[in-house]
């Protein structure tokens, strides 16, 4: 995934923008980029793969001077971009996933248009982005026919001479969420958790398809959301930070909820609880609460310099952070029995290579794993995170089990079937684990609390009903045009 952040303020916004920005270092690990709107533009991307964000903006953005910004921690494409179009200049940044770039960048190549940004071999999708808005008849126009062309997610931030225009993807599979302090600054962010030691407080949680503008008149509707809804359920189980919110609903909250429903599904006998750092622990903290063991900290996570294992691209760099970044606590550890909590289970190696050897090396006389989601059945379409079936450890099972790739899957998805009671096993001896119970995708619903059709559960499920049904035309009775300041 990648973390966007724009920022209006009546001073210089500079500062505002690096540490909002900032906040949202946890959800890409590839470049992050600033640019901010005065007299001019200023623009500044790095390559953040081997650095900390603020290492590499700090003394750049000092020279930063405006009154209007947009940030990005992105997980693949350069950006923000600068582009000259009909609609003037603007910058541009977005979070998610076009899964048809190749297709649309085919067909705008054969309409005579040129692409500036191949440096990483291929279509930078935001430029992709930014000419199909740009063949609309107005900007707001073209934002929303993009949601007609492309496949995937894309919530954006565009900001020009008179304001930063918020699009909350049609899906509604990435959030954005405005906020606004005192004196009348707003920002808009995918984590509220970037507005708590800002100084801002939620305004508006932006709907599907929702376009907004933060301007010198404050926050003024462009086009009407859609009440129909898929945002990720991820965000919550892993990808995002405990203090943000998604739809009023708190990323910790859910945690420790998700951890109730572990402990009560459970009977294992064991001396204590622990989570995985960081995402787990908020799981190992609801099981402990409710199943009455104490809560340990048998693995710390050496913080500075190492990001999350799971989003850099390659499997040497997340070899390398899963490696380095867990250090285990022999004396807590030595002849215990640990349940051990983690967000979930996507490819394995991480776990068992630099977890679970670590615990058991370190003396730990039973292992017991117990995930906050399902087993990972199908890759992510909506975002940049596992996008191959052979890399999920679950489909691996599979094959063993049935001696070839099987494209019928159902029965390994009810966790009552005698398939799926032989898949678990199946990674519990891969893992070396003592035991393996993963969360049901019920208890996981529930312990978001929306209802399931308001989320997005394809890496579990697969079902793309929702996708399909709100893809397509435009609904004709969505209000368009300048409104009034809200």
């Amino acid at each position: 995934m990648s973390g966007i952040f724009g920022v209006v303020s009546k001073k210089n916004c500079a500062s505002n923008l690096l540490y909002g920005t900032d906040y949202h270092s946890h959800m890409g690990t590839v470049y992050g980029g600033m640019a901010v709107l005065g007299n001019r533009f200023f623009r500044s991307i790095h390559d953040i793969s081997k650095s900390q964000f603020k290492s590499k903006f700090y003394d750049e953005y000092k020279e930063m001077e405006g009154n209007f910004g947009i940030g990005v921690i992105s997980d693949r494409d350069a950006q923000p971009l600068i582009v000259g179009s009909k609609f003037g200049t603007f910058a541009i940044v977005s979070a998610g996933l076009v899964d048809n770039v190749s297709e649309l960048a085919a067909e705008l190549l054969a309409q005579g248009e040129t692409f500036g940004e191949m440096s990483s071999g291929g279509v930078n999708s935001v430029e992709l982005i930014a000419k199909l808005i740009n063949q609309g008849k107005t900007l707001v126009d073209g934002i929303e026919r993009l949601y007609d062309r492309i496949k995937g997610s894309a919530s954006i931030l565009l900001m020009k001479d008179d304001g930063i225009y918020a699009a909350r993807d049609r899906l509604g599979r990435m959030p954005l969420v405005v906020g606004e302090r005192e004196g009348g600054d707003y920002v808009v962010a995918t984590e509220t958790c970037s507005f708590l030691n800002l100084g801002y407080r939620i305004a508006k949680y932006l709907e599907p398809g929702e376009i907004v503008r933060l301007g010198k008149s404050g926050l003024e509707e462009q086009l009407s959301g859609r009440t129909s809804n898929q945002i990720c359920a991820f965000l919550w189980i892993y990808t995002g930070y405990p203090a943000s919110s998604y739809e009023g609903i708190n990323v910790e909250l859910v945690r420790e909820r998700s951890g109730r429903f572990l402990a009560r599904n459970d009977n294992v006998e064991a001396d204590f609880v622990a989570g995985v750092p960081d995402s787990g622990v908020g799981h190992a903290i609801g099981y402990a609460m409710e199943s009455g063991l104490p809560y340990r900290r048998p693995l710390v996570k050496y913080t500075p310099g190492y990001g999350r294992s799971y989003t850099p691209p390659a499997q040497e760099i997340r070899d390398l952070a899963a490696t380095m970044k867990l250090i285990p606590i022999k004396e807590i550890i030595v002849g215990n029995r640990i349940v051990l909590c983690d967000d979930s289970i996507v490819r394995g190696t991480q776990l068992k290579n630099y977890t679970v050897k670590k615990l058991r090396e370190s003396g730990a006389r039973e292992v017991h794993v117990r995930p906050a989601c399902p087993p990972l059945l199908f890759p992510c379409r909506f975002a940049l995170s596992t996008r191959s079936i052979n890399e999920l450890i679950a489909r691996r099972a599979i094959r063993v089990l049935e001696g070839h790739e099987v494209e019928d899957i159902r029965d390994y998805l009810d966790d009552r079937s005698e398939k799926y009671r032989r898949m678990v096993e199946w990674i519990a001896g891969e893992l070396d684990v003592t035991t393996l119970l993963y969360q049901r995708i019920d208890d996981m619903v529930e312990a978001i609390g929306l209802p399931r059709e308001k989320l997005c559960l394809h890496c579990w499920t697969g079902d793309d009903n929702q996708s399909r049904k709100t893809r397509g035309a435009a609904n004709p009775s969505r209000r368009r045009g300048r409104c009034k300041a809200l």
